[in-house]
């Protein structure tokens, strides 16, 4: 272990507040409460640096992690002189006596999709343009930028027509072309190729990147220096991988358009040719957890493209608790300077039987003791470690005995978390009739649809109303306010053409609501009207780029999709249409960045819907510290102010709060208080459920890095995974010769957390503390 000491104060003050005394990682690391922190301490530490470089040469990440960054800094610069603000300066380490200017600062850009139009708002060159170089006031003179307009090209002709559909194959690179257009992309392959190497050229007379702050991807990728990246690396044009890919589908538009979209990215050597770089990577929630620590407790290879920085100075590690929460230093930290639990004592026996391989039945007091973390469970005996077991045991079959008279809101930031989250454990809630069940979606959720999906939508929607074949819209009422009735005949026509097997029906059914959906948006009149907007709305999808920002009328028609496709999911168990609400909370733009929660725009609602409701079990994406999307993050603050403001008009001692995860972030079985127990039958339920249903997520345009496919398919891994560690910790014969015919039949596990509202709201760091007070 190494003591460490940072020559920033700022550094210095975080550190110290982490409560690590030293470090066993290639790369010194700091760790902070939550995500809001991490912006503050890299825009802390940013204008601590250009305070002591004016002239500097600074490189700055795009995408969404730089959110609370880009607030910091704007906060602090905005407020510099305003009274109080040096006192909150001082409290952070950041002593500088003058207000640092931005404008003698050289940026580099890092990463670029190519090729891409930069006047799009998904190309990290507009996003630079927008966030640093006007948003920062940096001079766009001193910039080096990647712009793939003025990227050298071989003859007259545009990128999209040299390169079609924006294919480029850098196989030519190496082989003879078979064509005049071919010969034309090798010439311009080139040509880029020269450009990447007058751009490192750059760069290097500047004397390097002084400032490097950027993100860690899901395969630990730096800019785009994927997994296997060389770290002599430079400036070039290169592909990625799958992970990369699927990362990139949301700004591309899909992973149909990442997939085959090549990079250019400078290199591992670019960033570390300085060596008094400070190079800076943050990284936010659990899901990062696996590959912070490939970074940092391994030696350098190119299996982890950040472990390049390791022969760095002044090379750093910023990480909320959950992405550190795997590194050894960190856990030593939580085992033995914090106080025991008994969460913490079922960690250790869990992660031992995991490292060992052993069964806990088998777990002998000296295997324990030889242990470095379970060896502290205080009073240890053989009984301590049967007591752990039977408590794991306690989780798992409380969720066996019924729930009656509960009345349950399941809220989902986004359509499909909930059913990706726990829908085994709803089957078996809905089928009493003592419990009634209300589904809450926070978000429209209209990013998630793309404009290939719409179009083809709204193109079968064209052709039945061409054939009259969409009867409704003949009723003499329809236009006027009868399209306004019986929305859940839709729901109903579209599952009995699923239990049909009418593929042909269901594309009716979808048509009907497509209908009623153009009716209510545009205020149309008559059929003619009708045929028209379908016609106008086809053209202009057919002249947009994919992962462009539609208009508001097109983002409500997405997100009105996505809501028949959450009413298909739950009218299937009986839930009526009436008792599924969409609140659409306003935070959710589709910009870049969306705003922090408001209280009337986005708690009110949610409110208002507790009091009507007055729920006595509540469900909800847990993610305090923003694992996941953002989205997730904001609406759990959103919620937990909503409830704070009802407690101040009831006693709810009486509420439960199930906290969830899915598919971007998980709990650990020690984390759970229930345990769910699923069998093949739920999961084939659960991929029938979802392909029938979610039909715009069925081919997966925005799919996680983990697995290449469905969500569906990832969520059923992920369960079985969790119901694999417990068969090694409880042993196979608790589940194959259990008197219980459920945990018989177990073949996957869920895994639950049940606070009061107390705890979670004291877990969900309430929303003035954590955004509005944090430069929401």
């Amino acid at each position: 272990m190494t003591e460490l000491t940072f020559q920033s104060t700022v550094e210095n003050t975080f550190w110290q507040r982490s409560g690590l005394e030293a470090s066993t990682s290639g790369i010194p690391f700091i760790v902070v409460n939550n995500f809001p922190q991490l912006g503050l301490i890299s825009a802390l530490r940013f204008l601590e640096w250009a305070g002591e470089h004016p002239e500097g040469v600074v490189s700055l990440p795009t995408g969404k992690t730089p959110e609370y960054f880009i607030k910091w800094v704007h906060y602090l610069l905005k407020n510099w002189t305003r009274k109080g603000q040096d006192r909150f300066r001082r409290k952070y380490g950041l002593t500088l006596k003058n207000k640092p200017s931005l404008k003698g600062l050289y940026f580099v850009q890092m990463d670029e999709f190519y090729p891409i139009n930069p006047r799009h708002h998904n190309s990290f060159y507009y996003y630079i343009n927008r966030f640093y170089l006007r948003g920062f006031g940096l001079d766009a003179k001193r910039a080096l930028l990647m712009n793939c307009n003025t990227i050298p090209r071989f003859g007259p002709g545009s990128l999209l027509e040299i390169f079609p559909k924006n294919r480029v194959d850098l196989s030519l690179r190496f082989r003879e072309p078979t064509s005049l257009l071919e010969e034309q992309q090798q010439q311009t392959i080139f040509l880029v190729d020269q450009w990447c190497n007058e751009y490192e050229e750059r760069i290097r007379s500047l004397g390097g990147i002084g400032f490097f702050l950027g993100g860690i991807g899901p395969d630990g990728h730096i800019a785009f220096n994927v997994r296997g990246s060389d770290h002599h690396s430079t400036t070039r044009l290169t592909n990625t991988n799958f992970e990369t890919q699927a990362a990139a589908a949301v700004d591309l538009g899909g992973i149909e358009i990442s997939r085959n979209r090549l990079v250019l990215t400078i290199g591992l050597k670019t960033i570390t040719s300085n060596p008094q770089v400070v190079a800076i990577i943050f990284a936010a929630g659990a899901a990062k957890a696996k590959v912070v620590k490939q970074a940092l407790e391994n030696p350098p290879s190119v299996q982890y493209p950040a472990t390049a920085l390791q022969g760095l100075a002044q090379a750093r590690f910023y990480l909320t608790q959950g992405a550190a929460n795997l590194l050894e230093t960190w856990q030593r930290r939580d085992y033995e300077k914090t106080p025991w639990t008994e969460e913490k004592t079922q960690r250790a026996v869990i992660n031992l039987c995991k490292t060992q391989r052993i069964f806990g039945s088998r777990l002998t007091l000296k295997k324990v003791r030889q242990d470095p973390y379970a060896s502290l469970i205080p009073n240890l005996s053989k009984r301590t470690i049967d007591q752990t077991l039977r408590s794991l045991q306690a989780k798992v079959e409380k969720t066996l005995n019924p729930e009656e008279n509960q009345v349950f809101l399941h809220t989902g930031p986004h359509h499909d978390d909930i059913m990706l989250g726990f829908l085994p454990h709803i089957i078996h809630l809905v089928r009493s009739p003592r419990n009634s069940h209300h589904f809450a979606i926070m978000t429209s959720g209209f990013t998630s649809v793309t404009n290939r999906f719409l179009r083809e939508c709204l193109q079968t929607t064209l052709r039945y109303l061409r054939q009259g074949r969409i009867e409704m819209t003949t009723y003499s009422n329809f236009f006027i306010d009868g399209y306004r009735w019986k929305w859940d005949k839709d729901v109903y026509h579209y599952l009995d053409r699923v239990a049909s097997n009418n593929i042909e029906g269901r594309q009716r059914g979808l048509s009907h609501r497509i209908v009623r959906i153009l009716v209510e948006i545009y205020g149309l009149e008559s059929i003619p009207e009708l045929e028209e907007k379908l016609a106008e709305l086809l053209d202009y999808l057919d002249h947009c780029y994919d992962g462009e920002r539609n208009p508001t009328p097109i983002q409500l028609l997405k997100g009105m999709i996505r809501e028949f496709e959450e009413e298909l999911v739950w009218a299937r168990y009986g839930v009526r249409v009436r008792d599924i609400h969409h609140l659409r909370l306003g935070f959710y733009t589709g910009d870049i960045f969306t705003e922090a929660p408001k209280r009337k725009r986005d708690v009110e609602p949610i409110l208002a819907l507790l009091r009507t409701i007055e729920p006595t079990v509540i469900s909800l994406a847990l993610d305090p510290e923003g694992s996941g999307p953002d989205t997730h993050y904001k609406v759990l603050q959103a919620i937990a102010e909503a409830l704070r403001l009802w407690q101040e008009e009831r006693d709810l001692g009486y509420l439960r709060i199930w906290g969830y995860r899915n598919v971007w972030y998980r709990f650990d079985a020690a984390e759970a208080d229930l345990i769910v127990p699923v069998s093949l039958n739920s999961m084939a339920v659960l991929h029938q459920t979802f392909m029938t249903s979610y039909l715009s997520q069925r081919e997966a345009s925005f799919p996680s890095y983990e697995l290449d496919g469905p969500f569906c398919d990832l969520t059923q891994k992920i369960w079985v995974e969790q119901h694999q560690d417990l068969q090694l910790v409880l042993g196979r014969d608790y589940w194959y010769q259990n008197p219980h015919p459920r945990l018989r039949a177990a073949h996957g596990a869920i895994y639950l957390k049940e606070l009061t509202v107390k705890d979670f709201l004291k877990e969900a760091r309430r929303l003035e503390e954590s955004m509005e007070g944090q430069v929401g």
